[in-house]
């Protein structure tokens, strides 16, 4: 399984669905990225891929200053699972890769 590529996510909060982009690269055997909504764009922290699970850490200041944690399930070019804010109820995500998105090398493709 590989999570790179980009993916337009939704995240289904009590005040909204809220739309980001997520761009999930791998340096050095390293799966790295960022997120970015409408008012900022933050690096991931803590990119994880185990099978089909990939979590990870952000943080953002607009609207709200959270710190939120990603667990999501990758099947395909579509992802869905949770994000948690602090002690707030988990919020739905779904998401979906961009198209032209392509396997990398084989040695790539590894989790890490």
């Amino acid at each position: 399984m590989f999570a790179e590529g980009t993916w337009d996510l939704s995240v289904s909060t009590p005040i909204g669905t809220i739309d980001v982009v997520v761009r999930l690269l791998r340096r050095d055997g390293v799966l790295t990225g960022t997120a970015r909504g409408a008012q900022e764009e933050v690096p991931l922290r803590d990119v994880l891929l185990e099978g089909d699970r990939l979590t990870w850490k952000q943080a953002v200041t607009k609207p709200l200053r959270l710190n939120l944690a990603f667990a999501v399930t990758v099947t395909g070019d579509t992802l869905t699972g949770t994000a948690r804010a602090g002690r707030l109820p988990a919020s739905k995500v779904t998401g979906r890769r961009r198209s032209g998105a392509q396997a990398p090398p084989q040695e790539s493709a590894t989790a890490t």
